[in-house]
């Protein structure tokens, strides 16, 4: 089976991503959370090396305990700098922090994350390939920064609506491909 070009077949973790998850819908909060979190560690580096660490983060992050996520202290940071199975970066996790606490604001204000997402993407799945930005990923960038949150660029956000079905990008040869 051929697959998008940048989908490490050597990789069975990725290619399950690719083939099982990668731009199929899923708005469930805890998995928009999730990747949230998981696409702002990715800032400068590659999908695949954070994908690579996922189980890893998840058992660091309390299983991406919300509540518990926005109470870390500098014991949980410390924890965290030290644990050598995520990207221990220390800018990052405090933002992870500080971008919980944010998400968990916009859940109050909007009913849901998806209700949020909603307001930019009008609940339509958008089908481009070969692009890392558009007009949506900017906008929907631009006010989670005004809102506070870091590690949130349009790039990455590109990525997140990606990887959560809003854009739909399977290459053309690729064996998911589809155009509507």
């Amino acid at each position: 089976m051929i697959r998008c070009k940048w989908c490490n077949l050597k990789n069975e973790l990725y290619v399950k991503y690719h083939d099982e998850e990668w731009c199929k819908k899923n708005f469930d909060e805890k998995y928009l959370y999730e990747m949230l979190i998981l696409e702002s560690f990715q800032a400068g580096l590659s999908w695949e090396c954070v994908l690579n660490k996922r189980e890893n983060f998840r058992k660091a992050f309390d299983n991406f305990d919300i509540d518990k996520i926005c109470n870390y202290d500098e014991n949980k940071i410390q924890e965290l700098l030290n644990n050598k199975g995520i990207i221990r970066n220390k800018l990052k996790i405090n933002a992870a922090i500080n971008n919980s606490k944010i998400f968990k604001n916009i859940v109050k204000e909007f009913g849901s994350f998806h209700n949020y997402l909603k307001t930019f993407t009008k609940d339509i799945t958008i089908y481009e390939n070969d692009k890392t930005t558009n007009k949506l990923s900017d906008d929907i960038s631009k006010d989670l920064q005004k809102r506070g949150m870091k590690f949130v660029g349009s790039t990455i956000i590109y990525s997140y609506l990606q990887a959560i079905g809003v854009i739909y990008s399977h290459d053309k040869e690729c064996f998911l491909y589809k155009d509507k």
